[in-house]
Order: C-alpha cells, then sequence, then structure tokens
C-alpha cells in the first residue's frame, strides 16, 4: 500500500517530491531546492514570482509543482524547480551553476529590487529559506548583489532538520558586466529532532515576552472586576427593583395611576419586540454563531496540530470548518428569523449563507485585481475562484439549509416570558449619553482593551516575519474576550431598558460590535507608526484585509453580545410579576 502511494505521488509530481511528503531519504537521493517569491522587504505581502528578476535557472531538467491545497493557492506559494543539484547527505564544492548578462533591462531591475531591500524565499524539504537579493554600500552608495549560495544542511538519520543559507560573493551592479552564480552544499549531523525542527523559526523572546503575559493577566484581572462589578450593583439594583415593583402590585390601580412609575418593567410589553430590519439582523446573528464556531474549532486544532508547520495549512483548516459549520449558522439564524415572526425565510437563509462569503470575496477580488496589475504573485488564479464558488453553491448553501429547517422546527416557536403589545410604546425623552447610539460607540471600549495587547502579537506576525505559535493565549484571550463583551453589553441593556428604551437588541449587537472599530482604528496606527509597508498595492492589501478582519470580529463580538443581553433580558422580565 505504502509502495502504490509513493508511486501515486511520484507520478503527480514527475517522479521528484515524493520524499517532500514523507521526509524520509536515502543517501543520495535527490533534494528539491524550491524558489518561491521574491519582493521587497517592508512590504511582505507584495510577493512576485522568484523568476521574475532575471535570474538564471540551475542545469537540472525543471520540475513542475502543483498547489496542494487551495490555503497555498490563496496565499501565493508560488514554487519553481531551482535547478540546483542537491543530494542527500552528498556535499557540494562550490559550483558555478548559470551566467547572466547585465543588460541594461537586467540592470534596472537588479538595480531596483537592491534599493528597494528585496528579498527571496526557498523551500527545501517544507522548510523555509530566506535570502537577500544584494545590499548598498554605505561609503559610496554602489549597489551590490550578492552571487554565491551557501547551504548548510543539517540531517539526523534519514531526515533533515535544519537549513541555513549564507550570501556571499558581493559583485557591484554595473550594467555590461556578467554575473556568475554558484552555489556549495554542505551537510552535517544534527541532534535536532524531526519533531522539533520547526522551532528554530519560532521566537519565544517576542511571543513569550512578560509584556505578553502581563497583558494576559491584565486582561483576566479586568475580567474578575467586571464579572464583580455586574453581580453586585446589578444584583442590589434588580433586588431594589424587584421590590419596588412587588410594593407597587399591593397598591390598587387608582394609586398606580396617579403613582410615579418608571423603570425597565414599563417597557414588558415592547422589549420582546421584533427588531428592526430582522432578515438582516438574523443573518449577522447566524453568522456570528459561524465566525464563533470557526474560531474556537480552529484554534483548538492549532494548539493541537502545530499549523505552522505547513504552507497554508492554517488558512485551509479555517476553510473547511467554516464550510463544515454552516448548519451552524441556518440553525441560530433561522430559528431566531422564525422567532420574530419572519416569513421569507428561503431569503434569510440565502442571506446568512452567503453574507460573510460575500463580503470576503468582494474585498478580496478588488484586491485581486490590484495584484493582477502588479503581477503579483498574490493574484487569486481563476482555478481558486471556482474553487471558492463551488465551496459557497455547494457545500455552504445546502448545509445551511439543512440547519435553517432544523432550527425553525426545533427552536422556531416564540416563547417569550410577556406579551407583545399590538401598539409600540412611545419612547420618552432621556439624557443624551443614554441614546442607544451613544451607548454602542461606548460599549466596544473596555472589551478594546482586553485584547489589543494582543492584538500587536497578532498583527507582527501576519504583516512582519513572525511565525504565530501561541494559540493558546489566543484562545484565553478569546474566552477573556466573550465575557468581557457580555458583561459590558449587559450593563448597557439594563441602562437601556431602564430609561424605556426597548430598542435593546441592535443596541446590544452594536455595543458588542463597535469593539471592531476601535481596532481597525488601531490598525492605521500600527501602518503609520509599527511598519514601514509602502506602495498602493500593499497599502489596498493591509487596510482591505484588515476591514475584513475587523468585520469579521464585529459579527463575532455583536453576536455574543446579543446572546448576552437576550439571556439578561429574558431572565429579569420571567421573575417579574407582569399583568
Amino acid at each position: 500500500m505504502t509502495g502504490i502511494l509513493q508511486l501515486t505521488c511520484a507520478l503527480l509530481v514527475a517522479f521528484a517530491v515524493a520524499d517532500e511528503h514523507s521526509h524520509i531519504y536515502e543517501n543520495q537521493e535527490e533534494v528539491v531546492l524550491w524558489m518561491n517569491t521574491v519582493g521587497p522587504y517592508h512590504n511582505r505581502q507584495e510577493t512576485y514570482s522568484y523568476f521574475s528578476l532575471p535570474f538564471c535557472e540551475g542545469p537540472k531538467k525543471d520540475i513542475g509543482h502543483y498547489h496542494e491545497t487551495l490555503g497555498e493557492a490563496l496565499q501565493g506559494v508560488e514554487l519553481v524547480f531551482s535547478g540546483l543539484d542537491i543530494d542527500f547527505k552528498a556535499s557540494t564544492a562550490k559550483t558555478k551553476y548559470c551566467e547572466i548578462e547585465l543588460t541594461k533591462e537586467n540592470f534596472l531591475a537588479f538595480e531596483y529590487a537592491v534599493k528597494n531591500h528585496y528579498w527571496y524565499q526557498m523551500y527545501l524539504d517544507d522548510l523555509p529559506v530566506w535570502g537577500i537579493i544584494g545590499e548598498i554600500d554605505k561609503n559610496d552608495g554602489s549597489l551590490y548583489m550578492w552571487a554565491h549560495k551557501k547551504f548548510d544542511i543539517g540531517f539526523n538519520g534519514k531526515n533533515i532538520v535544519d537549513v541555513n543559507l549564507t550570501s556571499e560573493v558581493k559583485v557591484k551592479l554595473e550594467e555590461g558586466a556578467k554575473v556568475p552564480f554558484t552555489y556549495e552544499v554542505n551537510w552535517f549531523p544534527s541532534s535536532v529532532k524531526f519533531a522539533d525542527r520547526f522551532d528554530k523559526y519560532l521566537d519565544p523572546s517576542f511571543f513569550q515576552h512578560r509584556i505578553h503575559w502581563f497583558s494576559i493577566f491584565n486582561s483576566f484581572m479586568m475580567v474578575i472586576f467586571l464579572v464583580g462589578l455586574v453581580s453586585m450593583i446589578l444584583m442590589r439594583t434588580l433586588r431594589k427593583d424587584y421590590a419596588r415593583y412587588s410594593k407597587e402590585d399591593d397598591v390598587d390601580d387608582l394609586e398606580r395611576d396617579l403613582g410615579d412609575e418608571y423603570g425597565w418593567k414599563q417597557v414588558h410589553g415592547d422589549v420582546f419586540r421584533p427588531a428592526s430590519h430582522p432578515l438582516f439582523f438574523c443573518s449577522l446573528i447566524g453568522s456570528g454563531y459561524h465566525i464563533a464556531s470557526v474560531v474556537c474549532i480552529t484554534i483548538s486544532i492549532a494548539v493541537i496540530g502545530e499549523l505552522y508547520t505547513e504552507r497554508g495549512s492554517l488558512l485551509s483548516t479555517a476553510i473547511f470548518v467554516y464550510a463544515a459549520t454552516a448548519p451552524i449558522n441556518g440553525f441560530f439564524g433561522g430559528s431566531l428569523f422564525s422567532r420574530q415572526g419572519g416569513k421569507q425565510w428561503i431569503r434569510q437563509m440565502a442571506a446568512s449563507a452567503f453574507l460573510v462569503p460575500a463580503l470576503v470575496c468582494g474585498v478580496a477580488f478588488f484586491i485581486n485585481f490590484i495584484a493582477i496589475y502588479y503581477h503579483a504573485s498574490r493574484a487569486i488564479q481563476l482555478g481558486s475562484m471556482v474553487a471558492v464558488a463551488c465551496i459557497c453553491v455547494f457545500v455552504i448553501l445546502p448545509l445551511n439549509l439543512i440547519g435553517t429547517v432544523l432550527g425553525r422546527n426545533m427552536a422556531g416557536q416564540p416563547n417569550y416570558p410577556c406579551r407583545v403589545n399590538a401598539v409600540p410604546r412611545p419612547i420618552p425623552e432621556k439624557k443624551w449619553y443614554m441614546e442607544p447610539g451613544v451607548i454602542a460607540v461606548l460599549g466596544g471600549v473596555l472589551p478594546f482593551g482586553s485584547i489589543f495587547i494582543e492584538m500587536y502579537f497578532i498583527f507582527t506576525s501576519f504583516w512582519a516575519y513572525k511565525i504565530y505559535y501561541v494559540y493558546g493565549f489566543m484562545m484565553l484571550i478569546f474566552v477573556i474576550l466573550v465575557i468581557v463583551t457580555v458583561c459590558v453589553t449587559i450593563v448597557c441593556t439594563y441602562f437601556l431598558l431602564n430609561a424605556e428604551d426597548y430598542r435593546w437588541q441592535w443596541t446590544s449587537f452594536l455595543a458588542g460590535a463597535s469593539t471592531s472599530g476601535y481596532v481597525y482604528i488601531y490598525s492605521f496606527y500600527y501602518f503609520f507608526f509599527k511598519t514601514k509597508m509602502y506602495g498602493l498595492f500593499q497599502t489596498a492589501f493591509y487596510f482591505g484585509y484588515m476591514a475584513l478582519f475587523s468585520m469579521a470580529l464585529g459579527i463575532l463580538c455583536g453576536t455574543v453580545s446579543y446572546v448576552g443581553s437576550s439571556y439578561f433580558v429574558r431572565k429579569i422580565y420571567s421573575t417579574v410579576k407582569i399583568d
């Protein structure tokens, strides 16, 4: 069986990359060096095919590469065979493999690359290797290019466990000159275990810095403080409210009419009135449940499976989990829409299924046009677009339909503790700071304060050259975010209802969702003060995908806020006597 599997893999990739999957090599067996991308150092996402610069290939026969996962294709991986002859445990002395002439066109291309600090990436046995194109002389400003690649490859048994690249031999860039490219391979035994070979790429001093630990401790203390505050204040306040309402129940109707009644009890006939624009609202709530499920499952898999060791594996996992958990979206969105008296359930189901994919694809396709104009490797190919469309239409939509049908039949009947009045109650005047818009804006301050340090580490891992691996921290911060968001929104909902304003559903959602607004504002600060990004492509890529990230975070936090507030509202109205 193993032989058949190896033969199949060999046939798929021209008898060359079977060992990249097994990672087991015999002596003198070929080791493939893939050239991936090249691009400016300060713009991590602005990458181009390695041979878009006028480099020359080695003498060995070309080997084709295919995208093994959808995530690899969407992330712009462009593996091209280097043509260099590298064999397992066979050292190679300094060898010339090709030569290029710096014509005017070639000279200008390399000049631009060196001035913009271009770097390149390679892969050897799935281990990433980085190198720099050249450098600028600090004394006279002359431009130099590195012409010699020295590979030091560590092995442990039949496995490759370490790869180091040293760039040597500076050649001055001059129009008309000929530049010979050489390489050298040295093999050495290593005590590093195969399972630990990616540890050298991690940065514990950065991700496990005392500031990171302090931020988590600070957020944890905020949770304890908020939970205690909410419990103490609300319980004492609600106890007084219950006592007041019980006293009012003992007086006769005439005294009650002449009395000064106020508070959240007065809106009991409207508090469970359907939200405005219920189709859109229920679609957002369903999508929020969906995103929360994807986040929890993907982070859990990342904690267990170390997804950072495989190209595009985290994105591929997230796409698979998103498609597989589509019934969750339909169940909660469809059941809520049914409870709110919605009739056009098919439209709601379709809106819920395509809400997030449409936003993602819209932004991605806009950025893709810019990537195509730049001839960047990040340009999404037609095949990948078709694959994403097929997932949405043939997987997500049917599963969402199943979830919607189940939700409408299992949890679609309204079971509110209070009857909804036929005529809406007029909303009285109140202080400006009790308006729903103000509450919604201020509601996201504390949740953002609990996560903004973690945002720095996440941003740095994605937009800079760090590999994020502390997913346990991420899960803890996610739990803290949920608790803080629920506590803050419950307080906001209580103040709103106490002002006899029953528009709590959208207000609670937006109070949590406003966290994403602060995150997006923080992304502007990070862009201008923590990075050196430049150019249309990188700027559009950054702010486009930060908008998507903030949008997903907003839907997630808004849903958490609504669910917490809904439970709170049901609880207080089910324990008070309503005439």
